[in-house]
Formats: C-alpha cells, structure tokens, sequence
C-alpha cells in the first residue's frame, strides 16, 4: 500500500499515520520528520530549512523532493509506505507522481484529514506549550493554515482527477478516525481491516 495522508498541521496525520503503520506494516515517512532530523543533525539542508520552518514559510521543492527521494529509495519503503506532509502544493504533487514513477511506486491512495481551523489550533496550542516546537506556535499555524488552504484545492484535484482522493472526518477518538480511513481504502484481504 503506498498511501498519501493529507491535513494541516495539527490535524492528526501524523498520530493517523503511526497507527496505519502497524495495520499495514509499511513504513511512516514524515517530511516533517525527516527535516526536523536534518536540522537536529545540523546537516546543510537541516540548516537551510530552519530558518523557513521557524518562519511559517514552506521549504523549497526542491530541498523537500530530495530529502524525500533519499527516504523512498530506502529497502523499506519497496513494499509501500504511508507519506505523512507532503505533497503541499500542486507541484509537489506532479513532482512527487514524477519521482515516483521513475520508481515503479505511484501512489494508490489518498486521504485527506477534514478539521476545522478552530480545532487544529487549539490542538496547536495545547502541543506548543507542552513540547515548544516553532511550527507549533500559533501565529506561525495560522500562517500556515492560510498556506495550506489555498494550496490544497490544486492537490486534492490533481488526486480526484486519478480517482484515488478521498477526504475522511479527522474529528473524534483516533481510533474512530482510523476505521474511517481503512473503510475508505482500495479493497485488499492484505489491509481492509484493522487488526484486533
């Protein structure tokens, strides 16, 4: 199952993916992650990307498609994968549907956490204060809110033109969310159902 889950920070992708991960035993790849690592590590794209997270900007496409190409060629990732953060805009969608057939791994689907604005930013807060992350802070969230809805019409289009969009409720208990995304899956013995 190669599968692209869409939301705002703060909608709950990440917790969603990490669940998903173990229903369909392929491995959880969060941009967010993965840039976060290389600005910990100090690493020059680490480096070159800090300064735009802590801003509310996006990182470039380019810096974003290279950090995620290493990740996709990894053993791992042969059998699927759960991508958690991007694509962000239309381009990376087309720049993402490119690197991926170069690799015989073209997305099967995509799901898209509905919530509102109001609720991720109270989500937003509540992490901020607990964990300091930057792109938790909330001018910084609404920035980003403000750049992730103009940019999602484009990517939820570029998906539904290819059948495989699908945008599922991400309000209630995480595990409710999860049954709703699994029911909305392409049909497969492999990944239909939760397990227990």
């Amino acid at each position: 199952m190669r599968l692209v889950i869409l939301g705002p920070n703060g909608s709950g992708k990440g917790t969603q993916a990490k669940m998903l991960k173990r229903e369909l035993g392929v491995p959880h790849i969060s941009t967010g992650e993965l840039f976060r690592a290389a600005m910990r590590d100090g690493t020059p794209v680490g480096l070159r990307a800090a300064a735009m997270v802590a801003a509310g900007e996006l990182v470039p496409d380019d810096l974003v498609l290279r950090i995620l190409g290493e990740r996709l060629a990894e053993s791992d990732a042969a059998g699927g994968y759960i991508l958690d953060g991007y694509p962000r805009t239309g381009a990376q969608a087309a720049a993402l549907d490119e690197l991926l057939a170069d690799a015989d791994r073209a997305v099967d689907s995509v799901i898209e956490l509905a919530v509102p604005d109001a609720v991720i930013i109270e989500r937003c807060e509540i992490r901020f204060a607990a964990q300091h992350r930057s792109d938790d802070d909330p001018a910084v969230v609404r920035e980003r809110l403000a750049l992730y809805r103009s940019h999602i019409p484009a990517i939820t289009g570029h998906y539904a033109d290819r059948g495989i969009m699908t945008t599922i409720d991400g309000i209630g208990d995480a595990t409710a969310v999860l049954h709703r995304i699994l029911a909305a899956l392409p049909a497969d013995p492999g990944f239909a159902a939760p397990h227990g």
